[in-house]
Parts: structure tokens; sequence; C-alpha cells
């Protein structure tokens, strides 16, 4: 395999710092399952993570995969079980944190200052008496316009 050369769809080094524990543990742990005999692992996490989201972004087939990457089988293999380990959702769940950690939350809205209006606003039971009473003769010109407290 040939050092790869970068292509937009790679993930910065901020992007894998986020994301290598949890491969790293992944890795760990199919290792402790076995009997930790055999070979070491060939291919680095990142290069196979890298290979996954070219494929996802670009849309290509598996077997079109370019040759700086690993191998489109082991690519395949590592993707089939990252999914079925559920790594995606893992890593999913972890981005959702972070994101609603960095957001400020907004005030609640009874906190918020009004803003200045000409008139106070009216619930729409008071709308519907102060139709109500302008309709009828007796009602006077300056109650009906007088705001009430809302319900």
């Amino acid at each position: 395999m040939t050092p790869n050369r970068g292509c937009p769809s790679d993930l910065s080094d901020a992007r894998w710092q986020l994301i290598e524990p949890v491969l790293t543990a992944w890795r760990a742990e199919r290792r402790g399952r076995g009997l930790d005999v055999g070979r070491p692992p060939e291919h680095d996490l990142r290069s196979l993570m890298n290979a996954v989201l070219h494929v996802d972004r670009t849309g290509i087939p598996w077997r079109y995969l370019p040759h700086d990457f690993p191998h489109w089988r082991t690519t395949y293999g590592y993707f089939a079980a990252w999914q079925k380990d559920g790594i995606f959702e893992q890593l999913a769940g972890l981005l959702r944190r972070l994101v609603r950690k960095a957001e400020t939350p907004s005030p609640p809205r009874a906190c918020r200052t009004p803003r200045p209006s000409r008139s106070p606003p009216m619930c729409t039971s008071r709308i519907r008496a102060r139709t109500r009473e302008s309709a009828s003769s007796a009602a006077s010109t300056t109650s009906a316009r007088t705001p009430l407290a809302c319900c």
C-alpha cells in the first residue's frame, strides 16, 4: 500500500482525536475476546476510517476504493464489524454529547425582556369579550379598550 496522499474526505487531526479512543478500545476488546494469538493488525484504524468515509462521501462501490487505502475487503470487513458492534452509534452519541455541551442554552421564555409595544397583548377570551362589548350599544368605548390581565 502506498502512503495516503490525503483526500478531501479524510479526517482532520482534531476529528481523529475525538474518535480514536473509541476505535482503539474496540480493537483492544476484540483482541481480548480471542486467545490473543495471531498476527498483529496490519492497518491502522485511521486509514480504515478514512477509507470508510471515502466510500460514504463519494458513493463509490467498495471494489473501486483507490489503492491509497487498505484493500477493499479489509475495509469492508472492518466496516461490517463496526456496524455490527454498534461503533457508529457510539460515535454518533459521543459527537451528539459534544455538540450539546458546546451549545449555550438560551434563556427561558419567561425570563426574556418583552419588546415595547403600543398596546399590551390580550388573550383570545379577552378579545372575544371585547368584540361582544363593542357589538352591544351599552358598552363604552373606554372600557372596551382597557386591557385586562390575561386569564
